[in-house]
């Protein structure tokens, strides 16, 4: 129980920018219980729903959507949408595997990565601005679960491709942990979203097999930059479906 609830801590520290810290004993307890992720996602879900609920009772749509994006990375960091502006100035990259993987890993900022950045967070405001303002808290939440698990699932679907804290989760995580953390997650979802945090929790699942079969046909391996990526990619991905789907199944269990 100590070692799982220093590796629940260690993962606040590795998903967030909350000052817990984080050591290389933290790290090597979180890879073992990489399942808790989905946990982290809830608190930090929890929070954005909070800012939601604030926002949305003093702001216009737009306004709250841009609130809401901040929000996001001043809480979870930039560092997974670094990860994102990476993996997108190797996939945009022309010529060998190895010289995607060479742009990949090119500190500069390029095009393939500006592009990405800039879909990303312009999906990411067109999708809250539409979602009501009865569900855009709850589905925050769900969100941020089903992204942590995506974050698992492409580590366990996943060869790794070079060294680092990216290999050490690609390698650490395998079908058990991933089964244990899409349960949780579930649990979760179901209880904040009823059948659309299924859809919701789905969707990013899809998101992440993706972007597995994406690093693979460009790298032929998958990265930190790639498990960064995914969580960007699949919260996205998941907000979306809580839009799309919002108005179809039902999300309240009462």
């Amino acid at each position: 129980m100590k070692d799982l609830l220093f590796a629940l801590k260690s993962g606040f520290g590795w998903l967030s920018t909350i000052p817990v810290g984080i050591s290389m004993e933290g790290v090597e307890a979180l890879m073992k219980h990489v399942y808790v992720f989905p946990v982290v996602g809830l608190v930090l879900g929890g929070i954005l729903g909070v800012t939601a609920v604030i926002a949305t009772n003093a702001l216009p749509a737009d306004l709250v959507a841009i609130l809401v994006i901040v929000a996001i990375y001043k809480l979870c960091g930039i560092n997974h949408i670094d990860g994102l502006a990476d993996f997108g100035d190797g996939v945009i990259a022309h010529g060998t595997q190895e010289k995607k993987v060479q742009a990949m890993k090119d500190v500069n900022l390029g095009t393939g990565g500006c592009v990405f950045i800039a879909v990303l967070l312009l999906a990411t405001f067109a999708v809250v601005t539409d979602i009501s303002k009865g569900l855009l808290p709850l589905a925050l939440l769900a969100a941020e679960v089903s992204a942590k698990e995506a974050m698992i699932a492409f580590a366990a679907f996943s060869t790794s491709l070079q060294k680092g804290f990216g290999q050490i989760m690609i390698e650490k995580t395998g079908y058990k942990q991933f089964l244990i953390g899409l349960a949780i997650s579930a649990i979760i979802c179901v209880a904040a979203l009823g059948p659309l945090g299924l859809a919701v929790l789905a969707g990013a699942q899809v998101a992440a097999l993706y972007m597995v079969n994406v690093a693979k046909r460009n790298f032929g391996g998958a990265t930190g930059d790639g498990i960064g990526a995914t969580n960007e990619v699949a919260r996205c991905a998941a907000l979306a479906v809580a839009l799309i789907l919002g108005g179809i199944l039902p999300w309240t269990l009462w």
